[in-house]
């Protein structure tokens, strides 16, 4: 007996089943395994079908293929992502990571703090490309439990925002940022600084201090350890710093070509030659070489030092050979703003 033709599937249940298959295709491909971030870049001008292939690269997707076809699912293929930083989970969902290229959710913006930037700066700097206002990151350096985890005296944590490059969040709030600062200093703090310290009988806290003068003071870095030597025996000796640094920051200015010498009677704890022993706290914030300079500084005797046009500065033992230094740096400042 004859068996009866098998009936084929029709066209629509066809594609009904292909459909479904793509869906579970996509959903394994897009499934969040271990979301750890990545960061990448959008160039402006690209489509969301080019950014797939950012991903791919990057490793944030297993397929360029599927998350296009996904995209094209949604009705977004065509669509334009917007340019910028972003910070994505590798192993997300791809409706996930569409979205956020789409709205821009999850953009960074890469800032570097320079060495021997204030609090007052990098508030400035925050509110520049972040929009968190001044106010409020100089309020979050101020909070107790920040202050009291870095050790601090003083009325902020001045001197431990870590000067570095930093990618941070649209969105990020004042104490986040401080935080990751706060942090990245504990990082680049060397352990082994910690023994050189007590046996010196200092505290980290009048270490960091001196290294934010230093860092203000050296025209050149080869200086730096020089520099910490004067200021050390200076207060060995019981005489004063006397740096103009701390007298820039004590009138509240974020950076003074000269100090004048009424600048000198400004009444203030952190004024140098008003004051003996270091200030309160640090007045910016130093780095690693500042650092290490202020932990292990030279070996000298000098007491006294000028800074020159060229960078550089001559280190002196008396105050007699000191004015005769300082008449030099100032005859060739003079001649430099001749030429």
């Amino acid at each position: 007996m004859q068996q009866p033709a098998a009936k084929r599937p029709s066209a629509a249940r066809v594609v009904l089943i292909a459909s479904a298959l793509l869906v579970v295709v996509l959903f394994l491909l897009s499934r969040k395994t271990i979301a750890t971030p990545t960061r990448i870049i959008i160039p402006p001008g690209a489509t969301l079908a080019s950014a797939a292939d950012t991903l791919k690269r990057n490793g944030v997707i297993k397929s360029a293929v599927m998350f296009r076809a996904m995209a094209s699912m949604f009705g977004r293929g065509g669509t334009v992502p917007r340019p910028g930083r972003y910070i994505v989970p590798r192993g997300a969902p791809y409706a996930t990571l569409i979205e956020q290229l789409l709205t821009g959710r999850g953009q960074f913006r890469r800032l570097t703090i320079p060495e021997g930037w204030s609090i007052l700066q990098i508030a400035r700097l925050m509110q520049d490309s972040l929009r968190i206002p001044v106010d409020s990151l100089i309020s979050a350096t101020r909070d107790s439990a920040r202050r009291a985890r870095m050790q601090t005296p003083a009325a902020d944590v001045e001197g431990y925002l870590f000067p570095a490059t930093y990618d941070l969040g649209d969105g990020i709030s004042a104490g986040q940022v401080v935080d990751s600062m706060l942090i990245t200093f504990d990082r680049r703090w060397k352990r082994a600084w910690d023994p050189v310290l007590q046996q010196s009988g200092r505290s980290r806290h009048a270490a960091v201090t001196l290294a934010s003068i230093v860092e203000k003071e050296a025209g050149r870095s080869s200086d730096r350890a020089m520099i910490a030597s004067v200021y050390l025996n200076r207060l060995r000796a019981g005489m004063r710093l006397q740096a103009d640094p701390t007298v820039v920051y004590a009138m509240g200015m974020v950076s003074k070509s000269r100090v004048m010498y009424d600048d000198l009677k400004f009444e203030s704890p952190y004024n140098t030659y008003r004051v003996s022993g270091l200030p309160p706290g640090p007045i910016a914030s130093p780095g690693t070489a500042s650092i290490a300079a202020a932990v292990e500084p030279a070996v000298s005797d000098a007491l006294f030092f000028v800074a020159f046009p060229d960078g550089h500065s001559q280190f002196t033992k008396s105050f007699a050979e000191h004015t005769i230094a300082v008449r030099a740096a100032r005859s060739e400042r003079a001649s430099a703003a001749t030429r």
